[in-house]
């Protein structure tokens, strides 16, 4: 069972497709980190072969355990979401590899993004929009849910933006490039305690 978050009549994919890419993310979890292998999921069709930009989550207790995307469309879908799965368990620098005890806990979380635009802070909508805040070699991106999750306003969303980006909070005011997305956000449902 999945539950659907940000999605809308403007649905990219619809209820099966969104369950069967969190049974690919789950899947190349438990075998990468069981095995050392990602599963070749050779039954992938539709849109799910077709390139896709996406980021995977892990949430532990509540708690971000890793995250990693990909902003572009560089490959089919259903291998983006294999390969970010395998990325936020195990090479997120922020957090310690996942171990294989860990797999019953955590919750996947698929975020399929659109491609990025420009866009003025003013036009920036909190809940609609993530972010990708540019200036020199440093580059900061946030999904269009975080704001949302942690009460932001849009001056603080574009802040904390450059904050991600290793950049003063108001270079978004200073000559910073603004970029945006949406995200169709889904998630496996809460897991019981383990």
């Amino acid at each position: 069972m999945t539950e659907a978050v940000g999605t809308g009549p403007e649905a990219y994919l619809d209820a099966s497709q969104r369950k069967d890419l969190l049974g690919i993310a789950r899947r190349a979890l438990d075998r990468y980190l069981g095995e050392g292998k990602i599963p070749s999921e050779e039954g992938a069709r539709g849109k799910l072969t077709a390139p896709g930009a996406a980021f995977v989550t892990l949430t532990k207790n509540g708690r971000l355990r890793g995250c990693i995307g990909y902003t572009e469309a560089v490959a089919p879908l259903f291998k983006v979401v294999q390969e970010c799965a395998v990325a936020a368990a195990t090479e997120d620098p922020r957090f310690p590899p996942v171990s294989t005890n860990e797999l019953p806990s955590l919750r996947v979380e698929v975020s399929v993004l659109t491609p990025l635009v420009p866009i003025r802070p003013e036009e920036v909508e909190v809940g609609r929009h993530g972010l990708m805040v540019e200036q020199g070699r440093m580059r900061g991106l946030l999904l269009p849910q975080v704001p949302v999750e942690l009460g932001w306003d849009r001056e603080t969303f574009l802040d904390q933006t450059c904050v991600k980006a290793g950049l003063p909070p108001s270079a978004w005011r200073h000559g910073a490039t603004l970029r945006a997305f949406t995200a169709e956000v889904f998630r496996e449902d809460e897991k019981k305690p383990v």
